[in-house]
Order: C-alpha cells, then sequence, then structure tokens
C-alpha cells in the first residue's frame, strides 16, 4: 500500500459563498479554515495546498457572544516604542469590520507560507455584495 500524495496540478479548487449574518465567530472561523486547508476533501495533504476559495459576505453581522464586544481586544505594533495600538472588538466591526473574520481565520491556519498562501483565498466583504458572481461559488451553509 502506498502512501497518497496530491500534486498541484490535480488539484480541483471550488468557489463557496458563505453569509457571516447572525453566525458565531469562532464557529465560523473553524468551518472556513477547515474549507482553506482542503481537510473536507479525501485527497488531503498536510504539506501542500488542497483547499477552496471562500468568499465571506455579511461580515459586519458577525456575532461575538457572552460580553466579548467589549472585553476582547485587537493588538497592533508599529515596531516603534510606545507603538501599541489596542482596539477592542466593538471598534474594530465598526472600522474594519472584514479583519475581525481574517484575524480569527488566520489563527486556526498553518503559521508558515503554506498558511499565508491558504489565507490569500479568503475574500472578505463586510455588505452582501461581491465582484465573484464569475467563479459562480456554491452557497456554504454553516
Amino acid at each position: 500500500m502506498k502512501t497518497f500524495v496530491a500534486r498541484p496540478q490535480e488539484i480541483e479548487r471550488k468557489w463557496y459563498l458563505v453569509d457571516a449574518k447572525g453566525k458565531v465567530l469562532g464557529r465560523l472561523a473553524s468551518k472556513i479554515a477547515m474549507r482553506l486547508r482542503g481537510k473536507h476533501k479525501p485527497i488531503f495533504t498536510p504539506h501542500t495546498d488542497t483547499g477552496d476559495f471562500v468568499v465571506v459576505v455579511n461580515a459586519e453581522k458577525v456575532v461575538l457572544t457572552g460580553k466579548k464586544w467589549d472585553n476582547k481586544m485587537y493588538y497592533r505594533h508599529s515596531g516603534y516604542l510606545s507603538g501599541l495600538k489596542v482596539r477592542s472588538a466593538k471598534k474594530m466591526l465598526e472600522t474594519r469590520p472584514e479583519e475581525i473574520i481574517r484575524h480569527a481565520v488566520r489563527g486556526m491556519l498553518p503559521k508558515n507560507s503554506l498558511g499565508r498562501r491558504q489565507l490569500k483565498k479568503l475574500k472578505i466583504y463586510a455588505g452582501p455584495d461581491h465582484p465573484h458572481q464569475a467563479q459562480k461559488p456554491q452557497v456554504l451553509e454553516i
């Protein structure tokens, strides 16, 4: 018996459309990360990008449970002394709602060049419209 290894030219990529309206952030992010990695496919190979493209719409309507809107903080550092920038989840939703989902999914992907390549297949939009109609994305219920 031989171990199957997926080759890049053999991989068939699909497009999925996910509506984030009313969905809990962590549960949504874990399902998206699984699709981006390709773990739902029988040809999954850990060191090869076998995943699909995911388009997320209505990112501004994602839900956090409990008091996370006020207590959850997002940190950035400019690289300069005292350059730490801190934002709450509520403030982040007002200014950059796409980054809430991108940040959650990024934490669930591998921390290497493969993970960065997989994250590029994630397309997030705050509203209900997206420019990927030509790819005919399938609606994915989560």
